[in-house]
């Protein structure tokens, strides 16, 4: 049996249900990284990206009967082991020198010479303030509640 022959195109369902699989990966991967600050969960999230596109790249390859993708998806496997290696090393580097792994700890890694940059929270929208009961002071009858009067004391 020749390698082609082994190596047949796929049929169409194949390939969308890989590249469904690959969107997930990548959608997840996505909300990751933008919904959370600590360094580790970060550095995942862009791993799991990273595995949705590799996914994405082999089914196409299977779809269209090359090996290309599959090449392509090797060499990228293996870049993104050194950059786990050379990730790893700032995130315990952050670690050494803050305590914490949250994404601000980045602040200190930066150039003596740069300016500090400061992340901002999103200013909350106007809205009114719940209003809490209150415990009054000792010795002082709290004031009556307007709803009361309209209530029975009896059923």
């Amino acid at each position: 049996m020749t390698p082609t022959a082994l190596f047949a195109a796929a049929p169409l369902p194949l390939l969308q249900n890989g590249l469904m699989v690959g969107a997930i990966l990548f959608s997840l991967g996505l909300v990751g990284i933008l919904t959370r600050r600590n360094l580790i969960v970060m550095f995942l999230s862009a791993e799991l990206m990273l595995q949705g596109i590799s996914v994405s790249l082999v089914a196409w390859s299977r779809y269209h009967g090359d090996f290309g993708g599959q090449v392509l998806v090797v060499f990228v496997l293996s870049v993104a082991a050194c950059e786990a290696a050379v990730a790893l090393v700032f995130v315990l580097q952050a670690f050494t020198r803050t305590g914490r792994l949250d994404s601000a700890a980045w602040q200190s890694l930066r150039e003596a010479s740069l300016a500090r940059s400061v992340d901002h929270e999103i200013p909350a929208i106007d809205a009114p303030l719940p209003i809490f009961p209150r415990l009054t002071p000792a010795g002082v009858s709290p004031e009556p509640d307007a709803d009361a009067a309209l209530q029975r004391e009896h059923v």
